[in-house]
């Protein structure tokens, strides 16, 4: 430890006359200086490029194996997403049909009536126009009737292996 000259504490088998120099070489010094900031050797104060290099090997190699987790829980969210827009558009329409004793001619006349708040997007094909309307006819005339069911408007497979436009 560094002091003032009059600090000074000379060895026993030493004597002193008049007043001491206090005189440090280099490398007390620098020991010193550690010794009392506790910052180390330089070196040991950053990190090494094959460190930062492992750690962003660690990090990738983390995130390639969540990644394919994450996108395969979207896409089955999307699909139950879609079983349950059919299921409250199907419901809406047997609805309709139960009270009025016929189906409605567009989506539109369910949101009139208040069937349905609104027409929800195809979660697969994020559109509001994409619903394939299934049409009855009418057994007399083979004109078309109404809308008896809704199915979806994309062409892709579902995770099952079926097509989402047969659901």
């Amino acid at each position: 430890r560094l002091g003032f000259a009059h600090d000074f504490q000379p060895p026993s088998n030493m004597s002193v006359i008049g007043n001491p120099v206090v005189r440090v070489g280099l490398e007390d010094l620098s020991m010193t200086l550690n010794l009392e900031n506790g910052l180390g050797d330089v070196r040991n104060r950053g990190f090494t490029l094959v460190e930062l290099l492992l750690v962003l090997l660690i990090v990738a190699l983390l995130a390639s194996l969540v990644a394919p987790v994450v996108t395969g829980s979207i896409q089955r969210a999307k699909e139950s997403t879609l079983r349950e827009d059919l299921q409250v558009m199907r419901k809406a329409i047997d609805d309709y049909y139960a009270d009025t004793g016929m189906y409605p001619t567009e989506l539109d006349e369910l949101i009139k009536r208040r069937y349905l708040r609104r027409i929800p997007p195809d979660p697969i094909t994020e559109k509001h126009d994409s619903w394939v309307l299934v049409h009855a006819e009418d057994s007399k005339s083979g004109a078309i009737a109404g809308i008896i069911d809704v199915r979806s408007g994309s062409v892709e497979k579902a995770s099952d292996g079926s097509d989402f436009k047969d659901w």
